[in-house]
C-alpha cells in the first residue's frame, strides 16, 4: 500500500501545501494556533475522504444526502483509504445518552441481566420461581396428598371496577364460583363489585380432593387454571384461607408477585419496559421549590407574594385562594409569615375537600363545590405541556429545581428491572459504578455464577472486559456507566470514541483525532500514547493534531506548520522523525529541545487578607473539603482528571458567586459556608465553546467592536446627508446588505445530484452590501473593506479612534493580529475563540476586584501561544484581579502563584484537598500525582534560566 501523499493544498490559509504521511504511522501535526494544522488535516485530508465514500453512492442515494460534498480545494490526493475522524465537538446533549450506551457496554449487561440475572421479588426478597406444568402437578401431589382443595385462576389483581362484563363471561363459561377479596361468591346474572374500590378477583375452576387416582382430572383443571389465569394459578385448602401460588412464570411463592419474562429492552431506561415510570428513565425529577414560589414572607397573597400568581386580580385562582383563607379564618392580606401552616401547605400542594367560593365571587359558580389542586400542580401541568414555548419553560424552571427520582433513586429503571441480582448487584448499582471499580468486580465474578449462569454468561463478560480494558487504557476509568454523556468535556468524549474504535478492531483505517489529551493529566498521558500506537499496531494510519510534548516525542512523523499563524502560516516547516526535529530551528523544534522555554516567575505574588473561604464542599465526589483562594493572584487548580476539579470550581464556587452578584438561578453544589464575598464585584467564566454557530457570526460582531465601526460610518457626512441609520451597514437586517445573497456574500447553488456549489454573489461579488452602502467610504475604506482586513492591519487604520482601537489593541495583544475581522465564527479553531472571549472580556472595564474563572484555556495552543497567554492573564492579576485556572499543563502550573491539587484518583477516590500552596511547595510534595512532572518541569527552567546568565 502506497504512503499517503498531498499535493497543493490550498483551503484556508494553505500556502499550495504538500504533504507525505508514511502509511502505518503515527503522525502528529503541530504548529501555532492558526498555523493550518486543522485546515490541513481535517479540511482537507478528512473532507476528501468523505467525499469520495459519498461518491461511492448511486446519484439517487446522494439526493438524499443533500447532493454530495464539496471537494476540498486541493490538487491531488493520493493513497487515501478509509477515513475516521474523532474530534472533539459532536458530545450528544441529550440527557438519555451516557457512557454506558455510547460505549455499548450497558446493552451487554442488558443481555447479561435478562439471560443470566437472578430475580428477587420486591415484596418479600424471596427467589422468583417458575414452574412447568409436570413440576406443578407433583408439588400438588407431595404437599397436598389427601387434602381436599380449591383452584382458583386469577383475573383481576387489585384493581378498581364493577366487572360486570368480567362476571358475565364467566357465566358463560360455565364458571359457577369466584373468590372476591378473599370470600367466595355465586356467579349470579347481573352481578357487578362497587366501582370505586379496589378489588382482586379469582375464579374457582375445580374443587377436588388430591391424590394419584384423581392425576387425569387434576391435570386437566390444572391446565385449565393456568390457562385463565394467564401462566398463574392459586391453592386454597378447603375451610381455610390459606393460599398458595404457582406459575409459570417468574413469580413470588408466598406474595403471589410476578414478573414479565426477562428481556434486554426491560433493563433500558430508554425503554416504556423497562423505565422507572416516575422519572420515566432519567433518574432525576422535577419539584415544586416552595421558596421560590413564596421568597418574601412579608409580603402578603394580595400584594404578590406567590411569585407565580403576581398581585391580586379577579381570577377563579385567587377566588379559590380566598375561600381557603376564610376556612381558616385568614386574609389574603395578612402578610405570609403571619398564615398558619396548614392554610399554605393547602395552598401549595392543594385541598383534599372541595372548595366552594364565598357569596360575592363568581356568581355562575356560587354553591358549586370545585376540587382545587395547589399552585405547585397547576405550575408542573404547565411545565410537561408539550407546546410550551422555551421562554415560558425558562419562567417556569425558576420554580422548580431538580431532586434524585423517590422511586428508582437515581437507577433510571423501573422497580421489577432493579430486582434482578448477578453476583449481589442489580444493574443500577452496576451502571453507578466507576469503571475502574466495576474491572475489579468483574474479576471473580464467574465464581460468584451457578454452572448454567456461567455457560451463559461466559461470551458476554468477555466483550464487557474487552470494551472495558479499552475505557481504561484511555485513562477514562473515574467515569461510570450512566455519567450523561452531556457532562463530558471534549477531550473525554474523544477518548470514549477512541476506545470504541479501538474496539472494533479495523484495519486499512486513516483515523484523524484532534487534540486528545485535552483534560488528561500527564500521569494519564502514557496510556493514551499507547492507545493510539495500538490503533496504529493493528494496521491503520494515525494521525493526531496535538500541541502535547509527550506525544510529539512518541510520534513516528512530526508536521509542523507555520511559521505563524494565520496569513503568515500555512506552509510546512519541516517534516521528519521527533530526532530530526530536535535539530530543526522551528519554533515548536526550539521549544521541544529546551532551548526555548516560559520562564518561571522570579517571584510569586504575596498572599493578603483579601481571601475567599469555602468549607464544607461535598457536591459529587467531593469529601468536605475546605478550600483557601487568595484574591489579587494566579491561582490554578490542578489534579488527575475526574479528581473534583470542575465540581469545585465549575458546580459549586461560580454558581455561589454567581448568585450573589446576579441572582442567578442556578444552584450551587452542596457546601457549609463561604467568607470573603465582599471581595469580589465581578465574576467571569470564560469556557471552551464556540463564540457562533453560524457563518455570520465573527469576532468583530462577538467583541461589539463592530457596533463601534458601524457607528463611525453612521457619524461621516456622506452617511448623515443620505440619512443613513447603524441598520444599513448591518449585513443582517435588509436595508444596506445585499438582497441577492441576504448578506452572505455567496449564493449556494443547489445542483441536485451534483455537489452543492458556493459561489461569490453575482450582485455584490461576495462583499455583502449593495452599491450604496458601499459608496460611504472612511479614508478611502467602505465597511467591507474594513472587514476584509486583519486585526493589524485594522490597528493601525483605526489609530486615531480611541473607543475602536482599545478593543482591537486586546485582540491583537492575545495573539490574534492575523485573523480578519469579518472572518466566519465557523471557521475559527477552539483556540482562536476561546481567546476571541477572553479579549471581549478584556476590553471592558475591570474593577480590581473580578474573578476570572477558565477551564483549560491551553486547549488547542501551542507553547508560543500559551507564553502570550500567560502575558495576559498576568496583565489582569496584576491590576488586583483573581485568575482561578483549571489545568493540566505544567506551563500554566509553574507560572501560578498558588496551586490546589485535588485527588489523589478520580472519581470516588478523589475529593479530597492535597495541597494548597506555591509551585516550588508542591514539588516537593511525595503523595502527589502532579509533584514528579511539575519538579521536573522547574529543574528543566532553573537550568536554562542559568544558562541564559
Amino acid at each position: 500500500m502506497q504512503d499517503l501523499d498531498i499535493r497543493g493544498a490550498r483551503v484556508h490559509n494553505l500556502k499550495n501545501v504538500d504533504a507525505h504521511i508514511p502509511r502505518y504511522s503515527l503522525t502528529v501535526f503541530t504548529g501555532l494556533s492558526g498555523s493550518g494544522k486543522s485546515s490541513l488535516a481535517f479540511d482537507t485530508i478528512y473532507a476528501e475522504g468523505q467525499r469520495r465514500y459519498i461518491e461511492t453512492f448511486s446519484s439517487y442515494a446522494r439526493g438524499f444526502l443533500g447532493g454530495g460534498l464539496e471537494r476540498p480545494d486541493v490538487d491531488e490526493i493520493s493513497g487515501l483509504g478509509p477515513v475516521i475522524s474523532i474530534e472533539q465537538k459532536t458530545t450528544n446533549r441529550n440527557p438519555r445518552s451516557t457512557v454506558g450506551t455510547v460505549t455499548e457496554i450497558y446493552d451487554f449487561f442488558r443481555l447479561l441481566y435478562a439471560r443470566a440475572g437472578t430475580a428477587i421479588s420486591y415484596l418479600s426478597g424471596n427467589p422468583m420461581v417458575r414452574y412447568t406444568e409436570e413440576q406443578i402437578l407433583e408439588l400438588l401431589l407431595q404437599r397436598y396428598e389427601g387434602k381436599k382443595v380449591l383452584l382458583l385462576a386469577p383475573v383481576v389483581k387489585q384493581r378498581k371496577g364493577h366487572y360486570k362484563e368480567l362476571f358475565e363471561q364467566l357465566r358463560k363459561k360455565s364458571f359457577l364460583t369466584v373468590r372476591v377479596d378473599g370470600k367466595l361468591r355465586e356467579i349470579t346474572y347481573g352481578m357487578k363489585l362497587d366501582r370505586y374500590k379496589i378489588h382482586s378477583v379469582e375464579v374457582q375452576t375445580d374443587k377436588l380432593t388430591i391424590s394419584e387416582k384423581n392425576h387425569d382430572r387434576l391435570l386437566a383443571s390444572l391446565r385449565l387454571t393456568l390457562k385463565e389465569g394467564n401462566g398463574v394459578m392459586m391453592i386454597q385448602e378447603h375451610g381455610t384461607n390459606k393460599v398458595a401460588y404457582f406459575s409459570r412464570h417468574l413469580m413470588d411463592p408466598e406474595t403471589g408477585l410476578s414478573y414479565n419474562e426477562p428481556a434486554p429492552h426491560n433493563f433500558s431506561f430508554n425503554s416504556p419496559n423497562g423505565s422507572c415510570p416516575r422519572c420515566k428513565g432519567l433518574g432525576e425529577v422535577r419539584v415544586i421549590d416552595i421558596d421560590s414560589i413564596i421568597p418574601d414572607r412579608s409580603k402578603s397573597i394580595y400584594a404578590g407574594g406567590i411569585l407565580p400568581l403576581g398581585k391580586y386580580r379577579r381570577s377563579l385562582v385567587f377566588a379559590l385562594i380566598e375561600a381557603l383563607c376564610d376556612k381558616y379564618e385568614a386574609s389574603i392580606k395578612t402578610p405570609i409569615a403571619k398564615l398558619p401552616e396548614d392554610l399554605l401547605t393547602e395552598i401549595v400542594e392543594g385541598s383534599e375537600e372541595d372548595i366552594v367560593l364565598l357569596e360575592d365571587r363568581f356568581a355562575e359558580l356560587r354553591g358549586v363545590p370545585i376540587s382545587y389542586d395547589g399552585i405547585a400542580a397547576l405550575l408542573m401541568a404547565q411545565f410537561e405541556e408539550e407546546d410550551t414555548s422555551r421562554e415560558a419553560e425558562k419562567w417556569m424552571t425558576q420554580f422548580t429545581r431538580s431532586e434524585v427520582c423517590p422511586e428508582c433513586h437515581g437507577g433510571r429503571l423501573n422497580k421489577e428491572a432493579l430486582h434482578y441480582f448477578i453476583g449481589d448487584k442489580n444493574i443500577g448499582e452496576v451502571a453507578s459504578m466507576e469503571l475502574t471499580h466495576l474491572a475489579t468486580w468483574l474479576e471473580g465474578l464467574e465464581d460468584k455464577l451457578t454452572p448454567q449462569q456461567r455457560t451463559i454468561a461466559t461470551e458476554v463478560l468477555k466483550e464487557i472486559r474487552t470494551r472495558l480494558s479499552f475505557l481504561l487504557d484511555v485513562g477514562l476509568g473515574y467515569l461510570s456507566m450512566n455519567r450523561m454523556s452531556a457532562s463530558l468535556s471534549g477531550g473525554e468524549s474523544q477518548r470514549i470514541r477512541l476506545a470504541t474504535q479501538i474496539g472494533t478492531q479495523l484495519v486499512e483505517v486513516l483515523y484523524i483525532l484532534d487534540e486528545p489529551s485535552i483534560g488528561l493529566h500527564q500521569r494519564d498521558n502514557v496510556r493514551l500514547i499507547h492507545s493510539l500506537q495500538k490503533l496504529r499496531d493493528l494496521g491503520n494510519t494515525v494521525i493526531v493534531v496535538e500541541h502535547d510534548k509527550d506525544m510529539m516525542l512518541e510520534a513516528d512523523h512530526i508536521i509542523d506548520m507555520g511559521p505563524k499563524a494565520g496569513r503568515l502560516g500555512g506552509e510546512i516547516v519541516f517534516s521528519g522523525s521527533p530526532k530530526e526535529m530536535m535539530r530543526a530551528g522551528t519554533l515548536t523544534a526550539l521549544y521541544i529541545s529546551g532551548t526555548e522555554t516560559i520562564e518561571v516567575p522570579n517571584e510569586r505574588r504575596p498572599l493578603t487578607e483579601r481571601q475567599l473561604r469555602l468549607t464544607g464542599a461535598r457536591g459529587n465526589n467531593l469529601k468536605g473539603i475546605d478550600v483557601t483562594l487568595p484574591l489579587g493572584t494566579m491561582i490554578c487548580v490542578a489534579g488527575v482528571s475526574g479528581s473534583g476539579k470542575s465540581t469545585l470550581i465549575n458546580e459549586t464556587l461560580l454558581p455561589i458567586l454567581s448568585q450573589h452578584l446576579y441572582a442567578s438561578l442556578k444552584e450551587p453544589l452542596p457546601y457549609n459556608q463561604i467568607k470573603g464575598l465582599e471581595y469580589v464585584d465581578k465574576v467571569v467564566a470564560v469556557d471552551q465553546s464556540p463564540i457562533g454557530r453560524t457563518p455570520r457570526s465573527n469576532p468583530a460582531t462577538y467583541t461589539g467592536v463592530f457596533t463601534d465601526i458601524r457607528n463611525l460610518f453612521v457619524g461621516l457626512p456622506e452617511s448623515k446627508m443620505r440619512g443613513y441609520k447603524p441598520g444599513r451597514f448591518s449585513f443582517n437586517v435588509s436595508g444596506g446588505r445585499c438582497d441577492t445573497c441576504s448578506g452572505n456574500g455567496y449564493k449556494k447553488i443547489e445542483m441536485n445530484f451534483l455537489p452543492d456549489v458556493f459561489a461569490p454573489c453575482e450582485a455584490c461579488h461576495g462583499r455583502r452590501y449593495n452599491r450604496e452602502t458601499l459608496e460611504v467610504r472612511f479614508k478611502g475604506k467602505s465597511i467591507a473593506d474594513v472587514l476584509d482586513m486583519t486585526i493589524n492591519a485594522a490597528v493601525e487604520f483605526f489609530a486615531h479612534i480611541p473607543q475602536i482601537l482599545k478593543k482591537l489593541q486586546v485582540l491583537q495583544d492575545v495573539g490574534l493580529g492575523y485573523i480578519k475581522l469579518g472572518q466566519s465564527s465557523t471557521t475559527l479553531s477552539g483556540g482562536e475563540s476561546q481567546r476571541i472571549k477572553l479579549a471581549s472580556e478584556l476590553a471592558k472595564r475591570d474593577t480590581g476586584k473580578t474573578v476570572y474563572i477558565l477551564d483549560e484555556p491551553t486547549t488547542g495552543l501551542h507553547f508560543e501561544d500559551i507564553r502570550v497567554l500567560l502575558g495576559i492573564l498576568n496583565r489582569l492579576v496584576d491590576r488586583g484581579n483573581t485568575v482561578i485556572i483549571i489545568e493540566h499543563n505544567l506551563d500554566v502550573l509553574k507560572s501560578a502563584d498558588y496551586i490546589i491539587e485535588i485527588g489523589p484518583e478520580g472519581g470516588k477516590d478523589g475529593g479530597q484537598l492535597l495541597f494548597a500552596g506555591t509551585p516550588e511547595a508542591l514539588a516537593k510534595v511525595k503523595d502527589s500525582p502532579t509533584a514528579p512532572f511539575l519538579a521536573e518541569e522547574l529543574k528543566i527552567a532553573a537550568r536554562l534560566k542559568k544558562k541564559a546568565r
